[in-house]
């Protein structure tokens, strides 16, 4: 084996080990932090554009004024807001100690 081949056995299996600890440590914190941007991202939308659904929360005013900025998102926003959903079904179920 020569010095290179040694240097990137040790590189990927120091990488594999990284992974593996991120895995274990941040993948869930980072994925409930994402989960939390998203839900806020779509509060905040249904803040500014609520008369799309018929929920005037703010008036119509600051709702244009914010529009530049919601535009890119409102298609996908519609698209869940109005899906049909099963009772219960926002919820990860997780049978804990079972």
């Amino acid at each position: 084996m020569t010095e290179e081949e040694k240097e990137s056995t040790a590189k990927r299996l120091w990488h594999n080990v990284t992974d593996t600890i991120y895995g274990m440590a941040a993948h869930d914190m980072s994925r409930a932090a994402l989960r939390t941007r998203a839900s806020m991202e779509h509060l905040f939308i249904l803040i500014t554009m609520g008369d799309l659904l018929g929920i005037p929360i703010l008036p119509p005013y600051y709702g244009l004024r914010l529009l530049p900025f919601v535009v890119p998102q409102i298609a996908t926003w519609k698209r869940g807001v109005l899906r049909e959903r099963e009772l219960g079904s926002d919820h990860e179920h997780h049978l804990h100690g079972v």
